[in-house]
């Protein structure tokens, strides 16, 4: 392993304060000139197009069709709906005059766009056969945070949200369920992020929601971190937007509606399951560079060579340091960036018609016969793979924990942070209190754990809920 900079401070000694380095020394972003904004560097926005990319074409196979909506939102529009506008109240930001006009009507700009929605689609559905109408769109977005830090929590973020609208209240639940389970897939498979699967409680669900559900995963540091959100509205939005439909009998029946949405966020939870304190570790499928070639040094039968194992590897995106840094600053930029393999090329190694492969997951050196290099880059992307969601699942494993009572649970607090599984009676009034003292939330009542009875580990009243509960971004 080459010198690790010391821009970075251990994750160990700060975590914030690591976190922080990891996302400035590896070039994803800049500070804007707004408190709580961002500039996405191309390093940083690669990223998230490679997200993109891959979830966007999820989205295409069950036909759902990209869209976009406007910024802003008439006061009026927005006030139709009443727990969402109270839910969104204290982040929306005002537009109040033009130059030197003051507006008739106030313009909001949107923190989410139900109610833009909502309106569009009671003037495009009349009769049974336009359902189900599934759309999305990749836009940002803005809520006015208090607190923020890059990718986790920002006032502008992007994000895709997705809306669509069912005949029925069972096709819109299962659709609600369908894209949580492409969600967690996805977090899975592709940014390698053990996720919890469940529902959200009374307190916790989205504002203007009859359900929503959620994929939650577990950070390096014992915090959790909500990836991904799946809301069932049923008649919630129809009914205040008047989307109708005439149903096979000739008669007008209100829609049913879901609404979904991930967002860079998910950047934010990939840097703080998977890094180190010698820079970012990226998940080979959305990495910018699979690949990075370092030639010891430029001379002309290493950049010979350099250039024909880039062109073995066209399957990969791969790039060549030609740069006239030395082999030790290419080396550190390499893993700063978490950039999945390193293929060192040096006059020794050549003698023997060999190259030396870098995993930057375990800083494991490999000697590989040239010929052997696209089979060996193969196989250890797919170990890398591996090896990130093991790592990242026994962490979560290692920091779970089953307790009964409140008691218990302020000692394992005190002991350090954790995913914490209790019997809970749900009450809005108990969360609240738990919230207060504790500074911890909810996190789901998770699937594939069955609910029992028993007594609310706060209230001792009777419980028929298991919940997760955590300190969380």
């Amino acid at each position: 392993m080459s010198k690790k900079l010391d821009k970075i401070t251990p994750r160990s000694v700060d975590f914030p304060q690591w976190y922080t380095d990891i996302v400035l020394n590896a070039d994803l972003i800049s500070y804007g000139p707004v408190k709580g904004t961002i500039i996405f560097k191309p390093y940083g926005y690669a990223i998230w197009e490679h997200i993109q990319q891959i979830l966007d074409g999820e989205f295409k196979k069950l036909k759902v069709k990209n869209v976009y909506f406007p910024l802003l939102i008439p006061k009026s529009l927005f006030n139709k709906e009443k727990d969402h506008i109270e839910g969104f109240a204290p982040e929306v930001a005002t537009v109040t005059k033009v130059g030197d006009k003051v507006l008739d009507e106030e313009l909001y700009i949107r923190p989410t766009s139900e109610v833009l929605f909502g309106t569009f689609f009671s003037k495009e559905i009349q009769g049974y056969r336009d359902l189900p109408l599934l759309y999305n769109q990749w836009v940002n977005v803005l809520r006015w945070e208090k607190t923020t830090r890059p990718f986790l929590r920002t006032s502008e973020f992007l994000w895709q949200e997705g809306h669509t609208v069912h005949s029925s209240a069972q096709e819109a639940q299962d659709f609600t369920l369908k894209i949580l389970n492409l969600y967690a897939k996805f977090a899975e498979e592709t940014l390698l992020l053990p996720v919890i699967k469940g529902q959200k409680t009374e307190f916790e669900k989205f504002a203007g929601a009859d359900k929503t559900y959620t994929i939650e995963a577990l950070m390096y540091d014992g915090q959790a971190l909500q990836c991904g959100t799946s809301h069932y509205f049923g008649q919630n939005f129809t009914k205040p937007f008047d989307i109708k439909f005439s149903n096979k009998e000739n008669q007008l029946e209100y829609a049913y509606s879901t609404s979904w949405g991930v967002s860079t966020r998910l950047i934010g939870g990939i840097i703080m399951s998977h890094s180190d304190d010698s820079g970012l570790v990226l998940p080979p499928a959305i990495a910018p560079i699979q690949v990075m070639i370092v030639p010891i040094k430029n001379d002309e039968q290493l950049t010979t060579v350099s250039n024909e194992v880039i062109a073995a590897l066209t399957n990969y995106r791969c790039e060549i340091d030609f740069s006239d840094k030395s082999y030790g600053f290419k080396a550190a930029n390499t893993e700063i960036k978490g950039i999945p393999l390193r293929i060192e090329i040096g006059p020794r190694d050549l003698a023997e018609n060999k190259v030396t492969i870098v995993r930057r997951d375990n800083f494991e050196k490999i000697p590989v016969l040239l010929a052997d290099i696209p089979t060996v880059v193969d196989k250890l992307l797919k170990e890398i793979s591996v090896n990130l969601y093991e790592r990242a699942l026994n962490n979560r494993d290692a920091n779970t924990k089953r307790l009964n009572t409140f008691a218990e649970y302020k000692a394992a607090l005190n002991a350090g942070n954790g995913l914490y599984l209790a019997p809970f009676c749900g009450k809005i009034t108990c969360e609240e209190k738990i919230k207060a003292e504790t500074q911890t939330t909810t996190r789901c009542i998770p699937f594939g754990i069955e609910q029992e009875k028993a007594k609310c580990f706060y209230c001792q009243s009777d419980s028929e809920l298991i919940v997760y509960f955590a300190r969380s971004y």
